[in-house]
């Protein structure tokens, strides 16, 4: 019983692969969230975020939102503004501000200052406050001293964070996280691993994202038994 209780109280690891002007990653990294804190366990989940790159070859500068969708698509450059207006509409129905004149650049650098946060276990937050203050229209999030600016807010190092951004450090980690999530079935973002049992693509609801939570736990739950 002992064992069993211990496994049961367990933490589990909740992945979520993301990358920062990703909408649906977005919308689905509240959502997530919403539906661990509406949990009597949620203490017994621990959300990270992993590297994964939309537009890897997207420019340094940035750049306007239709254009990344020119590049890619070609086309009328008004279906990208009519798809984020639809998004947008989601988003604001679920309480989240935002901007449609975001604009787009290589989120290289990002990711790396991310897993530098990591390593102090603030990830999850210093990702989320770019990414929410971004969407909000409220920062530029690829200006280095912005970047400082929030890391430093969360208590970290602002000069290691110039000098990881002057340098490649967490480059390696980066890449990995990107070549681990397509190994688990990535193709696009966001996408969600919980406790390494269970996958989920794209955006879900909070309550199917409530179910994979769940799921996750059973799982853990029959492997215990059945050792």
């Amino acid at each position: 019983m002992e064992q069993n209780g211990t496994v049961e109280r367990a933490p589990v690891v909740v992945e979520v692969w993301a990358d920062l002007g990703c909408p649906w990653c977005y919308v689905g990294k509240h959502r997530l969230q919403r539906a661990i804190e509406a949990r009597p366990d949620a203490d017994r989940f621990q959300m990270k975020i992993r590297s994964f790159e939309l537009n890897a070859d997207s420019p340094k500068g940035p750049e306007p939102i239709a254009a990344v969708f020119m590049r890619k698509h070609g086309g009328d450059p008004s279906v990208a503004l009519q798809a984020e207006k639809r998004i947008q509409a989601i988003a604001q129905r679920e309480g989240l501000k935002f901007d449609l004149d975001r604009m787009n650049a290589n989120t290289f650098d990002l990711h790396r200052v991310t897993h530098f946060a990591e390593l102090s276990g603030k990830g999850l937050e210093f990702f989320s406050q770019i990414q929410d203050r971004f969407f909000a229209g409220d920062i530029d999030p690829y200006d280095p001293e912005v970047m400082v600016e929030v890391a430093r807010s969360l208590g970290l190092d602002g000069d290691r964070v110039r000098q990881v951004l002057a340098g490649d450090d967490f480059a390696a980690e980066v890449r990995a996280d990107a070549s681990e999530g397509a190994a688990l079935g990535a193709q696009g973002v966001p996408f969600t691993v919980f406790g390494r049992r269970i996958a989920a693509s794209g955006a879900q609801s909070v309550a199917a994202y409530g179910r994979a939570l769940d799921q996750s736990l059973e799982v853990l739950a029959s492997e215990a038994t059945s050792a």
